[in-house]
């Protein structure tokens, strides 16, 4: 199959290409370009594929959590496209995709996004041996002090959050994480990986119907709770 991945809801601006059993990718940490890069990534995988757009089977898209813009961004870039080339769209969760960024098969995965406003999108995992991940408890955002982790055995830690709040996380591990990497961001790669399972799965969608997730309604902090009031 032929499928187009987008991932723009953190600081990283990704774009990768199924194409058969192969996947390329291009990734660029570039905050607040990723408007003016996903396209061009996306016509420079095609062409290195020697595929048109209308080779392509579906578009996937990391859905969020994220930042509001990039999140919108993404998921709006991935209908238009596949509106036009009257295609299917896969929407993955970005900690999922993040949680495959992690190196150990042996160990609890903390997927963990810094949300900003003193808050952490979360979300635990366990590799399923095969590629895929199995959900070990739901998406949320709040603060880092008030993390719960369900009970299983040793753990390993992704993302920004940790960057951002480590001191507070290793207060909510049971024990010291055995790996750990806080300058990790979700891919367009994982997303594909994990797109092509749903898609064989039968759980692609109509444009119209591939939504967002926030998991806040709340953009920013009011000038009273910045203390600038």
């Amino acid at each position: 199959m032929n499928l187009l991945a987008i991932e723009t809801a953190t600081e990283a601006c990704s774009v990768a290409l199924v194409h058969g059993d192969q996947i390329i990718a291009r990734s660029e940490l570039a905050p607040r370009r990723h408007a003016e890069l996903v396209l061009p990534m996306a016509d420079a995988l095609l062409a290195e594929a020697g595929l048109g757009r209308h080779a392509l089977d579906a578009i996937a898209v990391g859905r969020g959590p994220g930042a509001f813009t990039g999140v919108r961004l993404g998921v709006s870039l991935a209908q238009g496209m596949a509106l036009a080339l009257d295609c299917p769209v896969i929407t993955v969760s970005s900690l999922a995709a993040l949680a495959l960024e992690a190196e150990r098969d042996d160990a609890a995965i903390l997927a963990v996004i810094d949300a900003r406003m003193g808050e952490i999108y979360a979300a635990c995992y366990r590799s399923d041996g095969q590629g895929g991940l199995v959900s070990l408890d739901a998406e949320r955002v709040c603060t880092a002090d008030a993390l719960n982790l369900p009970e299983t055995g040793s753990w390993q830690v992704v993302g920004s959050g940790w960057a951002t709040y480590e001191s507070v996380l290793r207060e909510r591990l049971p024990s010291a994480p055995v790996w750990f990497d806080g300058v990790r961001y979700p891919q367009a790669r994982h997303v594909a990986e994990l797109a092509v399972r749903e898609f064989q799965a039968g759980r692609a969608h109509a444009p119209e119907l591939a939504l967002p997730v926030y998991l806040r309604d709340k953009v920013a902090l009011t000038l009273v709770e910045q203390g600038r009031a």
